[in-house]
C-alpha cells in the first residue's frame, strides 16, 4: 500500500490509537528504580507528546524508589561517568526519538556549569545529532527566559547540606542571585512528597527570602503538581526538574505544542 492510497472514513473510523498518532517522542535517562520523571513528564505532555526512558544502576535508590535518607556523594558522581551514562543515551539515540533529556539534578550539582557543558559535550558522540538537554542547563535557559533577579532553592529531604550548598554554587557560578537554598522539611522519602507537604515548604521559602523564582531541584522529588498553585498563589515563577526537561526538550526542537496549567515557563 502507497503513501498515497485513499482509505474511506468508513474504515478509519474502524481503528483505535495505537500511539503512532503521537508526533514528539522524548527518550529521558533516569535512575534504576525511579518512575517519577517519566511519570510527571507525561502527566504534562499534550497528547501529541510520548515519553521513553532509559534506566542507569543508581546504588543509594533501593527498589521500590526508595531513597537513602540522606544520598551519598559518591553515587552522586559516579551517575554521569562514562560509559554508563553513554550507553543509556547510544541506546536511546538508536530509537525514532527528536530529543533526550538527561532527568538528574545532583550530579550538575557536583561539576558545577562547566561539568554538565562538557558532559554534553561528551554525549555529542553518540547522539547521532539529536537534541540533548538536562535538568541545570535548562535551569539556565529557563530563568534568563523568566527574568529571575532572586532565585529560591528547594531541594529533596534526601540532599544533605553539603549537596544542597553545591547546588547554589551550581547557579551562582552561573551568574544567578540564589536567596534561599534548602532540603524541604519533609520526611526524606518519595511516598512522603505530597502537593499540600511541598506547597507549604515553597510558601515558607517564599515569605522568608523574597524571592520571585522557585526551583525545586532534584527529578526524583514529586513537583509539577504545585506549580499553578505557587504562581497563582504566590506571585512567583516556578520551575521544577522534570517540568524543565519537557520544556527544554520541545524548545530545542522547535516544536509549537501547547503545554497548559503546568507554569509560565511554557508561555
Amino acid at each position: 500500500m502507497s503513501d498515497q492510497t485513499i482509505i474511506p472514513a468508513e474504515v478509519k473510523s474502524l481503528f483505535k490509537p495505537d500511539g503512532w498518532n503521537r508526533t514528539i517522542r522524548i527518550g529521558i535517562v533516569v535512575p534504576h528504580a525511579d518512575v517519577g520523571p517519566e511519570v510527571e513528564i507525561q502527566a504534562m505532555a499534550s497528547d501529541d507528546i510520548t515519553v521513553h526512558a532509559s534506566r542507569i544502576f543508581f546504588s543509594a535508590m533501593r527498589a521500590g524508589g526508595e531513597m537513602d535518607e540522606k544520598i551519598p556523594h559518591a553515587p552522586v558522581e559516579s551517575f554521569v561517568e562514562a560509559p554508563y551514562v553513554d550507553n543509556a543515551v547510544e541506546s536511546l539515540c538508536s530509537s525514532p526519538l527528536d530529543a533526550i533529556g538527561l532527568a538528574f539534578t545532583s550530579s550538575a550539582y557536583k561539576h558545577g556549569p562547566e561539568g554538565e557543558r562538557a558532559l554534553i559535550e561528551r554525549l555529542k558522540a553518540v547522539s547521532r545529532d539529536m537534541p540533548i538537554v538536562s535538568t541545570c542547563l535548562s535551569a539556565e535557559r529557563a530563568f534568563t527566559k523568566l527574568e529571575s533577579k532572586k532565585v529560591a532553592m528547594i531541594n529533596p529531604a534526601w540532599f544533605d547540606a553539603d549537596l544542597v550548598a553545591q547546588g547554589a554554587d551550581y547557579f551562582r557560578e552561573a551568574g544567578f542571585n540564589v536567596v534561599h537554598q534548602s532540603s524541604c522539611g519533609i520526611p526524606s522519602g518519595q511516598k512522603y512528597v505530597t502537593p499540600e507537604a511541598l506547597y507549604l515548604w515553597v510558601e515558607k521559602a517564599v515569605r522568608e527570602s523574597g524571592a520571585d523564582t522557585v526551583f525545586v531541584g532534584g527529578n526524583g522529588q514529586r513537583s509539577v503538581g504545585v506549580i499553578n498553585a505557587v504562581e497563582k498563589k504566590l506571585g512567583v515563577s516556578m520551575v521544577t526538574g522534570n517540568q524543565l526537561i519537557l520544556w527544554d526538550s520541545l524548545r530545542s526542537i522547535g516544536a509549537d505544542t501547547v503545554i497548559s496549567g503546568y507554569g509560565r515557563l511554557f508561555d
